[in-house]
């Protein structure tokens, strides 16, 4: 169930970008960002106009600006494009959240180099280019925050999920050597490692992809220590605190209810 939660406006006046906004965790954050006052690019493929459009009426409804854009991240122009028309509509981007991630099933004998390039080129490569657009912005203004959405799979990851594992390693690694360099800007960059989290496409996955059917999660929950799972919402206040104007930088943030490498309860 999801908790009471009192909106502020620490956001008032920031623009932020978020990817892989038209659903999921994405639109969590873009939600919560607009409650705190903030205005909002909201982002997504072409596929996914109609949820992007009712986040769209959700972030507007909550009372800040937005509009939605559509592309394919894995093209270079569009990722630069996204951040251009952020700064020409708003006159400036402030907050810069990399989300939006491909989660193909593969292991080390099914995978392609192919579906390699196509994962890095979504899940690290369009956060490099993204991050280096949006900082000729921020740099001007010694200002700005970056917020990278990573996984707990980035130090492991299940055996089904080598591509996507591997590809979040490496922005775990990106976020820190960024962080590092960016100071000298008063750029701050972050990044959220989040666990099991329920969202549409996790339950497409789980009752449609690997078969458990409608009522999978009545047994995922039974292995929730706080017997819920984590929800776009709780993600989203998690990326307004970092979005604030605190001090924080070269974080990561390991959003679960189960302590990664600690032996099971018995």
């Amino acid at each position: 169930m999801e908790q009471p939660h009192t909106p502020n406006r620490a956001l008032t006046g920031k623009v932020a970008v978020v990817t892989g906004s038209t659903q999921g965790i994405g639109a969590g954050i873009a939600k919560k960002f607009a409650e705190c006052g903030a205005r909002v690019v909201i982002h997504g493929i072409e596929r996914q106009r109609a949820g992007g459009e009712n986040v769209l009426a959700a972030v507007k409804a909550a009372g800040s600006d937005a509009f939605l854009v559509l592309g394919d991240l894995k093209e270079e122009a569009h990722c630069r494009s996204t951040i251009r028309q952020a700064v020409e509509r708003f006159g400036r981007i402030d907050i810069l959240v990399n989300n939006a991630a491909l989660t193909y099933r593969n292991t080390i004998e099914d995978s392609s180099v192919a579906l390699w390039d196509e994962i890095f080129a979504v899940n690290l490569r369009a956060p490099f280019i993204l991050c280096q657009e949006a900082v000729k912005d921020m740099k001007e203004r010694r200002s700005g925050c970056i917020i990278n959405i990573g996984s707990l799979n980035a130090y492991v990851g299940g055996t089904n999920l080598l591509l996507y594992s591997s590809s979040k390693g490496g922005l775990l690694t990106f976020t820190k050597n960024l962080a590092n360099y960016l100071t000298r800007y008063r750029i701050r960059v972050n990044q959220i490692n989040p666990g099991w989290t329920l969202t549409e496409g996790e339950h497409y996955v789980k009752s449609v992809l690997e078969g458990r059917g409608e009522n999978w999660l009545e047994d995922a929950l039974k292995t929730r220590p706080m017997g819920r799972m984590l929800t776009p919402e709780e993600v989203g206040r998690a990326a307004v605190f970092l979005a604030t104007d605190e001090i924080i930088t070269g974080a990561v943030l390991d959003y679960e209810q189960v302590v990664a490498g600690a032996p099971p309860n018995v």
